[in-house]
């Protein structure tokens, strides 16, 4: 039986190796092969056609990475309950009762960052 596990995600492993090795071939080719002539021109920040005035770093404030944040974790709570809910009458009551618990964690975490004033755009 352990043999027939690993043989079943044999594919699996073979596609992850070719994946990396081809990310790790082209980017090695490309530092190889691309051509390097640095200028001071080409150095300088570029902003709609218009040469900087002033620094060109500025710092964001954490509340739009915690906003990002948020959203993505809520995006992906969606493409979770999507599948769940086209196999919802085959799967029956018990997985109803466990999305209502995972919804409701998502919940309680929201409420938390709306208490905290994360979502708050100012």
């Amino acid at each position: 039986m352990p043999n027939e596990y690993i043989f079943d995600y044999s594919a699996v492993l073979i596609a992850a190796v070719l994946a990396f090795g081809t990310i790790f071939l082209l980017l090695f080719l490309s530092g190889l092969l691309a051509p390097r002539q640095p200028s001071r021109a080409k150095g300088t920040v570029y902003e709609c056609g218009m040469l900087p005035i002033g620094s060109y770093w500025s710092q964001y404030h954490v509340r739009y990475y915690l906003f990002a944040i948020l959203f993505m974790i809520f995006d992906v709570e969606i493409v979770f309950l999507f599948p769940w809910a086209v196999v919802l009458k085959e799967l029956g009551s018990f997985a109803f009762n466990e999305m209502l618990v995972f919804v409701s964690i998502l919940l309680v975490g929201l409420l938390y960052a709306w208490k905290k004033g994360v979502l708050e755009w100012k």
